[in-house]
């Protein structure tokens, strides 16, 4: 399959869906910043949340939920600026990024990082993890609205149904995810109208990029790692599902195993990622779902205690654990690589 798809009025690189489009990276400052580069946030706070968990659980130190949190907090700022600078400096990149028919899906990322961040930050002020979470759950509920009404008021191309389209949803399953840190009350219907609507749409979703990914050519190389978001609606959706009705039933633990499952053959399906794809900014697409289902399997671990649950749960915390300290740690030493920002 071709790397460039046309589409009325410019080509469409889908081998570079994970960054600005090749077009609109002459423009600005920081044009070649990739917006799915805040994926990074969410995989950093999902980690931090689930080694919280992890100290209540096993007494794990207290200090590695606060140095990733830290770290999320940090790489959050840095994105913000560097993100808000791309779009005063060259709009024309941003434009190009949103109107995407794959790319524009990662906006996503953005109003996602503003739901999560405010876990680590609301231990050092409530209220303005508050005002953060606020601002994000009304920015992805207009983004949802926005790219819903989008794929539904044009004609799609099959090719370009990969994970990505899942974001939409995904961050509206996200919402109640800070509710209980934040300590949210009488927002009832805002958090069922999450769960819903995000859990609704990601069905058809999952069937149409099911589909894609059966009867259409292979993802190239760049999308591989964007696999792994078929794993977060329903880990995160455990999670958020809990929040809400305030227990694990019968549908939480059928989201839990569903997860699971998937989750295990995502990664049979990736364990040779390193050799097909090296290290691009794309891998950071992993990072959340990983994290997510961390969460979820501790959570359940809690919840079910027995020997398979709770080593499910350890081995998901430790290998994710070091799988994001590597990804850190390869884009820290790869930073001015411009490359490596273009991948």
């Amino acid at each position: 399959m071709s790397s460039n798809i046309s589409i009325p009025g410019r080509p469409v690189e889908t081998a570079k869906a994970y960054g600005t489009p090749v077009t609109a990276c002459r423009e600005g400052k920081l044009a070649y910043l990739p917006v799915a580069l805040f994926g990074s946030v969410m995989g950093l706070t999902g980690i931090s949340s689930a080694w919280k968990l992890a100290n209540v659980m096993y007494g794990s130190p207290s200090w590695v939920a606060q140095i990733f949190g830290g770290i999320a907090i940090f790489v959050f700022v840095l994105m913000s600026t560097g993100y808000a600078i791309k779009a005063a400096t060259g709009f024309s990149a941003v434009r190009a990024e949103f109107q995407h028919p794959i790319a524009g899906n990662l906006f996503g990322t953005i109003f996602i990082s503003l739901l999560l961040i405010p876990i680590p930050i609301s231990d050092y002020s409530l209220t303005l993890a508050t005002t953060i979470w606020i601002t994000g759950t009304v920015g992805m509920v207009l983004f949802a609205w926005i790219i819903i009404s989008r794929l539904i008021s044009r004609r799609q191309q099959a090719g370009h149904a990969t994970p990505a389209w899942f974001l939409p949803v995904v961050g509206l399953i996200n919402i109640p995810l800070a509710a209980p840190t934040l300590g949210i009350e009488g927002q009832e219907e805002l958090l069922f109208f999450s769960i819903g609507v995000g859990l609704f749409f990601a069905i058809p979703l999952f069937t149409l990029i099911f589909s894609r990914l059966m009867f259409e050519e292979p993802l190239v190389a760049s999308l591989q790692p964007s696999l792994m978001i078929v794993v977060a609606p329903f880990a995160v959706g455990f999670s958020a599902y809990v929040n809400v009705i305030g227990e694990i039933d019968r549908f939480a633990s059928a989201l839990y195993i569903l997860a699971m499952f998937l989750l295990s053959i995502m990664v049979a399906r990736l364990r040779f990622l390193a050799l097909s794809c090296p290290f691009r900014l794309s891998w950071w697409s992993v990072s959340f779902p990983l994290a997510a289902a961390t969460v979820c399997s501790l959570r359940y671990a809690q919840h079910t205690p027995n020997y398979l649950t709770h080593a499910v749960a350890l081995l998901l915390l430790t290998s994710v654990t070091l799988i994001l300290l590597a990804m850190f740690i390869k884009t820290i030493a790869n930073i001015g690589n411009l490359r490596l920002l273009l991948s």
